[in-house]
């Protein structure tokens, strides 16, 4: 177990002298897997520095301390790399990144150059997380379709049961307000709606990336209902542009309905028409 540690802190180690690599670590209390409330922000904050990054793979791995047996200390830093795979899902990064999520027991302690056994333990109590991005970064591919303009869409004929993606509405990673340049699609979509008063339809919001249904985090709130918040924020939008409430509703759908494709489709918008009134209803 002590040359495994060995040999891996000497690999990380050469790995860190890459200028591309990010890394991190979170620290733990002594026979703990939970992150202490400090080093949940701490841990926040790098993702904040790496969510816009294309980032090609993500190793997670957990350590202690040199007290409690081999077997209890696998366990023990195994359940810490987990946690920490579970919060980078909760803030919707995709897991199918995550190549390594490794507890590798007991990390030595003469590998650190300190004289207090205590301080040598706290610092082994962690877990190392290695980001490594693309270089250079992908080329993303980009589309010629001319995607239809929501205001066609509303202004065309509609039925109950039609659904439309809000196709440039995008969220900030973790979060349930927009980014600057949706401003001018969300200001469209409110004056059609306000145009065209027929229509009674359900903001639907969807997140990426964590397992099976479960919802994300919202960072601002720390709430798992993102799905939720995102539809709210469209939702209280439309309503001080003047778009009747009575007209609306809101849901999170969380992530019962990925799309398949890269994970940032998935942190979507989608609008649901349940209802389309006669044409004399029209202004």
């Amino acid at each position: 177990m002590k040359k495994i540690a060995l040999i891996l802190l000497l690999f990380t180690s050469f790995l860190f002298a890459q200028t591309d690599i990010k890394t991190h670590e979170v620290y733990f209390e002594t026979d703990q897997f939970e992150v202490p409330p400090t080093e949940h922000y701490r841990l926040l904050l790098f993702l904040s520095e790496i969510e816009s990054l294309d980032i090609k793979k993500i190793s997670i791995y957990g350590f202690t301390d040199d007290r409690g047996s081999d077997s209890y200390n696998l366990v023990l830093s195994q359940n810490r790399a987990n946690e920490i795979k579970t919060i980078f899902s909760n803030n919707e990064f995709d897991e199918s990144i995550i190549t390594n999520v490794d507890g590798k027991g007991e990390v030595l302690l003469k590998l650190i150059k300190e004289e207090d056994i205590h301080k040598i333990r706290g610092l082994n109590r962690k877990v190392e997380i290695i980001v490594e991005p693309y270089n250079p970064a992908r080329v993303q591919k980009v589309v010629n379709k001319e995607p239809q303009k929501l205001e066609d869409i509303i202004k065309g004929e509609l039925v109950a049961g039609d659904k439309f993606t809000l196709e440039n509405i995008l969220f900030k990673t973790g979060y349930s307000k927009l980014l600057p340049e949706s401003k001018s699609t969300l200001e469209g979509l409110a004056q059609a709606l306000l145009e065209r008063k027929d229509i009674y339809f359900t903001i639907q919001g969807h997140v990426c990336c964590t397992k099976y249904s479960r919802d994300a985090i919202d960072r601002q709130t720390k709430k798992r209902n993102l799905s939720l918040a995102r539809a709210k924020f469209i939702y209280d939008y439309l309503a001080k542009k003047g778009v009747d409430k009575r007209r609306m509703k809101y849901v999170g759908m969380r992530r019962k309905f990925p799309l398949g494709g890269e994970p940032k489709f998935d942190r979507r918008v989608e609008v649901l028409v349940t209802y389309v009134g006669t044409a004399n209803q029209r202004n």
